[in-house]
């Protein structure tokens, strides 16, 4: 299988394949940030790997809105690696004798989770205050912090109760320092040897922690690999804003090497490893092939796709596709379907929602369910809670007698071995990030502290009017994540 690749960047940053397989082979995106032109890279990776293609439709990523606009333009003659990352034609040779020289980072970027109850709170308004996961109009932008502050004790009471019932908090950490070790066990067997670093977006370790670690050692290039297969403005898209923001203030790191890995669901190491597991689980069941395959990915607002272009609906789409492609070369012919899970607040999230379709299959005789949890790769509050105790609960009431689910993919050998591919194809497009200015916060508080605290009190106020309504009231008090 085929598959064209397009870049693209951030501001200041370079983010390549954000949507592989979709778009038409001669065109690319350009970010731009006020009157800055951020340029793609111009070289060509004469070592690509082939993986899945699902059509050519570039008309929802081109409508992608991080923070401005953007503008296609041809790039005829390139080619894209399976990562998304151009590269110079290095032979194998150059590339290992090159990397020898180096002292190599990896870092991997995650959610993050509370580990303990009293975490809850704390994690939560980290997660609301940002203006990626929630998304107010520019005028608004005040509100943020004073409506995560709301939310985030509004919450925090359920999702408590939540944590508690997985043990007291979440296993994330714990679970991706495995991944961070088992990784780079795996690239010293493969002969380069590199730091493994973990950041996390809303809790410990913090992506400056990180970033202050890698400056300490003195890293002279870097991988970054957010472990989110799909690419989503809320999630990978969060991130390296965050981590672009601490680079471009820092001297040193903004001098610093980047290659981004930005989605890699189409990775054949990957979709394998998956159909394994679902392979696997599979044989747990009396009648294997009665099974309805249940992919249940984490949601995101419908805003996020029809109106900043997010490319997560169609990554996720052609991913189970993908799935199921190698599940039938198995001669594994069940039935699937895909839903979302996970939605909060009073807007409308993407469809079908996976509550709603575990009563729709348990009514219409579906008597044995295979949850997948497609868009996660460590276990967390997401698989142990809802879609262990919540889900499953709901699909036996509403008819359904068998239920399993396939285990998040944690350290599975192929899957970080993959992960290592990955990384080496991506290194030798590592580039420094650009040093734009950006209008924060903390440099808004620095030129009007007056003004930016009456904003503040403006904002606290208006926030508690608005969350008086019982609508809202009775959305926000849903646990999460």
């Amino acid at each position: 299988m085929n598959a064209e690749k397009v870049s693209c960047t951030l501001p200041g940053v370079e983010l390549s394949n954000l949507t592989p397989s979709k778009f038409n082979p001669n065109s690319s995106v350009v970010w731009f940030h006020r009157k800055f032109q951020v340029p793609l890279c111009s070289h060509t990776y004469t070592k690509c790997e082939a993986s899945g293609n699902s059509g050519s439709n570039s008309n929802n990523f081109q409508k992608l809105k991080l923070d401005g606009p953007i503008q296609s333009r041809g790039l005829a003659g390139k080619t894209f690696c399976s990562v998304g990352i151009c590269t110079d034609p290095l032979s194998d040779n150059e590339c290992h004798s090159h990397v020898e020289e180096e002292k190599v980072g990896v870092l991997l970027l995650n959610l993050g989770g509370p580990e303990t109850l009293h975490d809850v709170q704390p994690f939560l308004y980290n997660l609301f205050a940002d203006p990626d996961i929630i998304r107010l109009p520019r005028l608004f932008r005040f509100l943020q912090r004073p409506l995560a502050q709301l939310i985030s004790l509004l919450r925090a009471p359920k999702s408590k109760e939540a944590y508690a019932s997985i043990g007291g908090g979440s296993p994330l950490r714990k679970i991706t320092d495995d991944q961070a070790d088992a990784l780079k066990s795996e690239l010293e067997a493969k002969k380069f040897p590199t730091n493994v670093y973990v950041a996390m977006r809303y809790w410990h370790p913090f992506t400056e922690e990180a970033a202050q670690q890698i400056k300490r050692d003195r890293i002279t290039k870097l991988v970054v690999l957010p472990l989110y297969p799909q690419f989503s403005i809320s999630t990978t898209g969060s991130s390296i804003r965050a981590l672009q923001n601490i680079f471009r203030e820092d001297k040193v790191l903004s001098r610093l090497p980047v290659a981004i890995i930005l989605s890699w669901y189409q990775r054949y190491g990957y979709i394998k490893s998956m159909a394994d597991l679902i392979e696997e689980e599979l044989q747990n069941f009396n009648t294997p092939r009665e099974v309805m395959i249940f992919f249940s990915a984490h949601g995101v607002p419908d805003t996020y796709v029809v109106d900043a272009g997010d490319p997560y609906k169609d990554q996720m789409e052609e991913c189970i596709y993908l799935i199921m492609q190698e599940l039938e070369a198995r001669g594994i012919e069940n039935k699937h379907r895909l839903a979302y899970q996970s939605r909060v607040g009073p807007v409308q999230w993407l469809k079908p929602y996976t509550d709603e379709v575990l009563v729709e299959l348990g009514q219409e005789g579906v008597k044995s369910i295979l949850a997948v949890p497609v868009s996660f790769v460590s276990e967390h509050i997401e698989t142990l809670e809802e879609i262990d105790m919540e889900y499953k609960e709901l699909a036996l009431k509403s008819g359904v007698e068998n239920w399993g689910r396939v285990p998040a993919l944690g350290c599975t050998t192929s899957f970080i071995t993959d992960l290592a591919d990955a990384v080496i194809e991506a290194l030798p497009s590592a580039t420094p990030m650009s040093t734009f200015s950006a209008n924060t916060s903390s440099q808004q508080f620095d030129r009007d502290p007056i003004g930016y605290a009456i904003k503040i009190f403006i904002g606290s106020f208006l926030a508690f009017i608005l969350l008086l309504s019982p609508r809202m009231l009775s959305a926000l008090r849903k646990p999460v994540v």
